[in-house]
């Protein structure tokens, strides 16, 4: 089985996925780590030398390659990922993938970002807790469309990330 793990930046998806892949003996592959590998680049440089086009189009191929594999793998998705080139359609549709939402809210991510904001390129420049709150508020609400397709909600707000990991395996199996 795939467990896909997606959600806004921020939500877990490589923190969560490294404490399920250990829990459940399972290999844990991050997207975006992936891609970096593959492409000899960063995935920031990917944007700058080759423009966003391209990191979509490698990051769908990379996604459905991925889904094909026969190994129990916890697969952490880019922030972006569901939200392009049918991607999501491209998980739901897979018999051996299941798809989990990890859910924050506005304030929670808002707060959890900004404190971390440095390490993220996309949101570095942003200077006030009240723009980090507009800035991902209008995010979520165009990715939110996507993320809700997934077969299963976890909401990730002030728990333990090992909370989360029993709620995952409590939903799945």
């Amino acid at each position: 089985m795939i467990i896909v793990l997606l959600g806004y930046m921020g939500s877990g998806k490589s923190s969560i996925g490294r404490i399920l892949a250990k829990k459940l003996n399972y290999k844990l592959i991050d997207l975006d780590d992936y891609i970096e590998e593959k492409e000899n680049a960063s995935v920031k440089d990917i944007f700058k030398t080759k423009g966003e086009i391209y990191f979509r189009k490698k990051e769908t191929e990379y996604l459905k390659a991925l889904l094909k594999l026969k190994e129990n793998t916890i697969l952490a998705l880019g922030g972006g990922t569901p939200c392009f080139a049918g991607n999501m359609e491209v998980i739901l549709e897979e018999d051996n993938a299941v798809s989990i939402y990890l859910k924050g809210s506005l304030p929670f991510l808002s707060e959890k970002l900004f404190q971390k904001k440095a390490k993220r390129p996309l949101i570095a420049h942003i200077e006030t807790e009240e723009l980090m709150t507009e800035f991902i508020g209008k995010h979520l609400f165009e990715r939110s469309q996507f993320y809700n397709k997934a077969e299963i909600t976890v909401l990730t707000d002030n728990k333990e990330k090992a909370e989360v990991v029993e709620d995952i395996i409590l939903q799945l199996f």
